[in-house]
């Protein structure tokens, strides 16, 4: 268990320096790769690839983050601790990992903003977590 909560001490550190610098070192990179391993090869990669989405609905202000991935859109809520893919039952449910790469990749924008901002009228959001829930196992 101290494994587990030294990483997300450790992600949460690198996320709070980079957010106050407005970027990210080699360093902090290669702490978080040799941390993460292939979780966080993947989870830069959407990153980089502009695959972070915040979504907000209007006039609630009801913030939904949405990482796009190879086989569908996966449903994070980073304050929960919480992901819809399939990593996150099999691996992280069980205690084999702590965070999916959708949710480090989500921290990791969202302390960089890069990440596709997208309003949308509170009327939408009903419609759109039907669509991503459908897509939950």
């Amino acid at each position: 268990m101290v494994k587990e909560n030294s990483e997300v001490e450790v992600l949460e550190s690198i996320c709070k320096e980079v957010k106050g610098s407005g970027k990210i070192t080699g360093e902090q990179l290669t702490r978080l790769a040799t941390l993460f391993g292939s979780r966080f090869q993947k989870a830069w990669e959407a990153v980089r690839d502009g695959r972070v989405k915040k979504y907000t609905f209007r006039p609630s202000s009801r913030v939904v983050w949405i990482v796009v991935g190879r086989e569908r859109d996966y449903l994070v809520m980073p304050d929960a601790g919480f992901c819809s893919c399939d990593d996150f039952y099999f691996h992280v449910m069980s205690r084999k990992a702590h965070l999916c790469y959708h949710l480090i990749g989500q921290k990791l924008a969202e302390s960089l903003g890069w990440y596709d901002e997208i309003e949308e009228g509170d009327d939408m959001y009903d419609f759109l977590m039907d669509e991503w829930k459908k897509a939950i196992p």
